[in-house]
């Protein structure tokens, strides 16, 4: 029986499954991004961020650890050295995982399982936006302001040019309310 026994097996016997994660944990270190299934990534999550968690201290006793789970001595110079250089502050969640699709052989759900920090393209989302402010439906002070400033500027550039001319356009009104008044 399996009695709380909770992990996925993912299809596997022990030493393939462990092989495997020990594989998968090594390429995402040293590459920093791998597409996998869905299943296979939430596991390597689980195998991963406790190695993460654990090289934040450079003891000759963690990097023994890891090097039980990785068994690769580059993946563990670039855990112990690039790696924890940017996830050193971070509390947890050092990886992401971003679903993108189904397989078209079996239909399985694929995704990509990546190092947050290394992400230069959500990094950039990542920036601290400017704090904005609530605004009502009927146009805001701003955009009206600016409006009025731009006619109000095209008004002053037009102004000079009328100035040299004769304004025609009062007098002419004023004349054909009397011509209206004659004609009654």
């Amino acid at each position: 029986m399996r009695h709380g026994k909770k992990f996925n097996h993912l299809g596997r016997k022990a030493a393939h499954r462990k092989a495997m994660l020990s594989n998968m944990a090594t390429s995402l270190i040293l590459h920093k991004r791998i597409s996998t299934t869905l299943a296979k990534a939430k596991e390597l999550k689980k195998y991963l961020e406790p190695l993460v968690t654990r090289a934040k201290e450079d003891t000759t006793h963690n990097r023994r650890m890891a090097f039980a789970y990785l068994k690769n001595k580059e993946a563990i110079i670039e855990l112990f050295g690039e790696v924890i250089s940017k996830v050193a502050t971070r509390p947890g969640g050092y990886t992401r995982i971003i679903k993108t699709g189904f397989r078209l052989g079996d239909n399985a759900e694929m995704c990509i399982i990546e190092l947050v920090d290394f992400n230069e393209l959500m990094l950039k989302d990542a920036q601290p936006a400017k704090k904005t402010t609530r605004r009502s439906r009927r146009g805001s002070g701003k955009a009206a302001g600016s409006e009025d400033a731009a006619k109000a500027e095209i008004a002053q550039e037009e102004a000079p040019a009328e100035a040299t001319e004769e304004p025609k356009a009062p007098e002419a009104s004023a004349d054909s309310a009397e011509e209206e008044t004659d004609n009654k």
